[in-house]
């Protein structure tokens, strides 16, 4: 399910923005893009995500402006700082002190690569990490409130579609016993011609007509496909993260309707059948969306 959501708070030191964006996907993937130097918070901030979406493929973006100058330190790498002074004294020595003198200046020493190291002043992790969490819940919620009416939206087409199935299977129930009625009067007239005037047996025209009806009855395929709407409709009614459970039971609504449609060689069932089939995988379509 697609669906976006900000958060933004200013800390005394620090303003932190969140964004979330996600396009529909049968799974979760959560990626986060933030600042490395707070990188040490990519796990919490996936498992918060984790903990509140179930589907999707979800993106995090994360920015923090500080508001206030940084607390820097300078400090001398001083092995290296002499490292480099007994090297300068061997090139000395080995140019009998022509070439270079034997006095180096600090502001010469400085300009030597890493011999001056610029520090951050250590800060807490465990604070920075609440602060990015605080600010990513306020996204999420933002995020689930977009995604909530897009859901309803989407149940609501759902059940439309479930009732015009409905309306459909009802059509079929009624019109699969005339089915038998018009197979036994074919019968009737195809035997009479074939007999002519000798006299057709009722008992045979009976018993073809039973096996007809047996082989063409599908009352337990739509009994079975109306018990499958009726769960459809509650588990929409009870809401929560239902898209994968959804998922199997639209299966067991193909598996219904092709059984019909293999049964029957009536012509006016097949074109319902059909329609069952265009509305179940329109259902399909839109339950990829569901979380």
């Amino acid at each position: 399910m697609t669906g976006y959501g900000r958060g933004e708070t200013a800390f005394a030191e620090r303003t932190v923005t969140v964004e979330v964006r996600a396009v529909n996907n049968r799974y979760l993937d959560c990626s986060v893009k933030m600042p490395r130097s707070y990188i040490f918070a990519e796990e919490a901030v996936k498992g918060r995500v984790q903990g509140m979406v179930r589907r999707g493929k979800v993106d995090v973006f994360i920015s923090v402006t500080n508001t206030v100058t940084e607390a820097l330190t300078v400090q001398v790498n001083e092995p290296l700082a002499r490292a480099y002074m007994d090297a300068l004294w061997k090139l000395y020595q080995m140019g009998n002190g022509q070439m270079i003198k034997g006095e180096y200046s600090p502001v010469a020493l400085a300009g030597f690569p890493d011999v001056l190291v610029v520090e951050k002043q250590g800060e807490d992790q465990d604070a920075l990490r609440e602060q990015l969490l605080s600010v990513l819940d306020i996204a999420l919620r933002d995020f689930n409130s977009m995604r909530e009416k897009e859901g309803q939206r989407l149940a609501e087409d759902i059940l439309r579609r479930a009732d015009q199935i409905e309306g459909l299977v009802k059509k079929i129930e009624r019109r699969s016993p005339q089915t038998v009625s018009e197979y036994r009067t074919r019968l009737e007239h195809r035997m009479a011609e074939v007999l002519q005037n000798t006299q057709i047996e009722e008992s045979r025209l009976l018993a073809e007509a039973a096996i007809f009806a047996d082989k063409v009855a599908v009352d337990e395929e739509t009994v079975r496909l109306c018990s499958h709407l009726t769960q459809l409709r509650e588990m929409i009614g009870t809401g929560g993260s239902i898209g994968r459970k959804l998922d199997f039971l639209i299966q067991e609504f193909n598996r219904e309707t092709n059984t019909i449609g293999s049964k029957c060689s009536d012509l006016e069932i097949t074109r319902m059948v059909v329609d069952i089939k265009g509305e179940i995988e329109k259902i399909r379509e839109q339950v990829q969306n569901l979380e």
